[in-house]
């Protein structure tokens, strides 16, 4: 285990170098102008000694290796550099608006599991009959439908015709709930799938039809035995799920003004403001490695095989 960590923090490392020379190299590619941009958010008189000035206080002046090897300096300080636009620390501004996403993760989390396994455990129980039919369809829909339409329907629904919640905006329970079910459902559809044929596979095997015959109950083996394998795939998924959810659910947060990490990097990419989409794509592949790692040492506790097998190698 003590290897597999070491390794997934190498893989962190070389993770991070090469995010850092993408998105380095993707912003001076892309359109626009940030000094422009500057200058016209602080409502001054642009001149051509204004946009000198603010490029040299920039750095936009120095050969891009010089640009790119002050700011990995400032990387290996666990400095990101200043926003340009509100002129605070990019690491402050990210630590702002993680417990927001984090908040929205939970809720959205919580949402997909009381779905999802329900309806993996009913449709894994009853394959072919109205449970399973029921979560087919809901699988259907949850992967068929955009996110954005579903969180519309439910704003125009609960928001605007029942006014029972609220449409937008953070700080209250009811205003977590429109948000969380949008992003919850998509995914609650996606893994009572996996769920069930998790279940299916788990129920053929030979130690579950063992323990039927010396009079197990069904429950305890569906919870103590069936459904511990099939988390496996399920959890496979959900790191992948959870690296994008911490880095925010960008259109989500867009469509319900939720001040979040997704919707700082969607107004940092309209104002050009590098230093904080640099730091937002890099602060997403942390999270990405990190929860890939959890998934790696969850196997370990819900597959003895794994490690029996290490173990066996060694």
């Amino acid at each position: 285990m003590l290897g597999l960590v070491r390794k997934r923090l190498v893989q962190l490392v070389i993770v991070l170098f090469l995010l850092s020379i993408f998105t380095f190299s993707l912003m001076k590619l892309a359109p626009g102008d940030p000094v422009m941009a500057i200058l016209n958010a602080d409502e001054m008189m642009v001149t051509e000694a204004d946009q000198v000035k603010l490029r040299s206080e920039l750095g936009f002046n120095q050969p891009l290796y010089i640009q790119y090897g002050q700011w990995m300096l400032g990387l290996i300080k666990l400095d990101l550099g200043t926003s340009y636009m509100s002129g605070k620390p990019v690491w402050n501004e990210m630590m702002e608006r993680l417990p927001i996403t984090v908040q929205l993760t939970v809720g959205a989390l919580l949402v997909m599991v009381s779905i999802s396994v329900p309806l993996g455990i009913l449709s894994a129980r009853y394959p072919g009959k109205w449970p399973d039919q029921i979560s087919r369809i809901c699988a259907l829909i949850g992967a068929s439908v955009p996110s954005f339409w579903f969180g519309l329907m439910l704003i125009y629904f609960f928001a605007f015709k029942l006014q029972i919640l609220p449409s937008t905006g953070m700080g209250t329970f009811s205003q977590t709930i429109l948000p969380s079910f949008a992003l919850g459902f998509s995914l609650a559809a996606v893994y009572a799938r996996l769920l069930r044929a998790g279940l299916l596979g788990s129920f053929s095997e030979d130690y579950i039809q063992a323990a039927r015959a010396r009079g197990v109950k069904e429950w305890r083996i569906l919870w103590f035995h069936a459904f511990r394998a099939a988390l496996l795939p399920v959890i496979t998924v959900f790191g992948l799920s959870m690296g994008s959810l911490l880095g925010g659910a960008v259109v989500i947060e867009i469509l319900f003004s939720w001040p979040g990490l997704g919707s700082m990097a969607v107004d940092a990419i309209f104002s050009r403001d590098y230093p904080v989409i640099q730091g937002y794509v890099l602060l997403t592949g942390v999270f990405v490695v990190v929860m890939n790692l959890f998934v790696d040492l969850s196997y370990y506790l819900l597959d003895p095989r794994i490690k029996q097998g290490k173990e066996g190698t060694a």
